[in-house]
């Protein structure tokens, strides 16, 4: 079974419309991955573990399409560009 995560914080930029979801006790270098349209996946640059989760029009995308889901699944490798 995967890594426990024992920290998950969520903010959300109502400003710019972005929600951000971070994984672990403290910031850290990442890369980020578009793995569907406006969402990414920050991953960290070494481990390729995943760091978090950032979605771009986070409130328009379901106040346009009301129950649409964001599926990102992190048991996947994301490929990080060198």
């Amino acid at each position: 079974m995967g890594e426990q995560l024992k920290n998950i914080d969520i903010d959300y930029d109502t400003a710019n419309d972005v929600m951000y979801c971070s994984f672990g006790s403290s910031p850290a270098e990442a890369v980020s991955v578009e793995v569907s349209d406006g969402v990414f996946v920050r991953m960290h640059p070494e481990t390729n573990k995943p760091l978090g989760v950032t979605i771009i029009d986070f409130s328009r995308r379901f106040t346009l399409h009301p129950g649409q889901k964001v599926s990102v699944s992190l048991t996947t490798p994301v490929e990080v560009p060198a």
